[in-house]
């Protein structure tokens, strides 16, 4: 995962996708971006709450993915919710067309990253959950909290 040793930095984290999802494939990808939305995302200014992903013309895109305009870039900036495309190999895009002609499945973006010095989107594909498939992992999250406590009672 994400750590000092890697030389990853999360940046952006987009919980709610493990929840609405099954993840089943996880890919990275680079993302075309322009100078001050580079300076605005290292300082930790971005969200994919509410982005999603879609190929359209052998293209991948991530849409509603917001990067507040950099402070300091007066004309330089761009509209902080347009359109980018993701940087991928023809054959990764090729099967993420594959993969999500099947009913069911989607691409969502989980989280933002630095890796090296380059900022990467992880992307999942995932199939939906349905309402007690959410349920379940409602009551599955509230049983290990539990057992967590219950671990930290008898330390003391």
């Amino acid at each position: 995962m994400a750590g000092r040793e890697t030389g990853e930095k999360i940046l952006a984290n987009n919980k709610k996708a493990f929840f609405d999802y099954f993840i089943e494939e996880q890919l990275e990808a680079g993302i075309e971006l322009a100078g001050t939305e580079v300076k605005s995302i290292r300082q930790g200014k971005v969200s994919i709450k509410e982005s999603y992903i879609r190929i359209e013309n052998r293209q991948v895109y991530i849409i509603g993915m917001n990067v507040t305009p950099y402070e300091k870039g007066n004309i330089f900036n761009r509209d902080p919710l347009r359109v980018r495309r993701l940087l991928l190999h023809r054959d990764q895009i090729n099967k993420l067309e594959a993969s999500v002609s099947r009913s069911g499945y989607t691409l969502v973006p989980l989280n933002v990253h630095l890796t090296r010095g380059r900022v990467k989107v992880q992307i999942g594909l995932g199939k939906g959950k349905k309402n007690y498939d959410k349920r379940e992992s409602i009551a599955k999250r509230d049983q290990q909290r539990a057992v967590e406590r219950e671990f930290r009672m008898r330390i003391k």
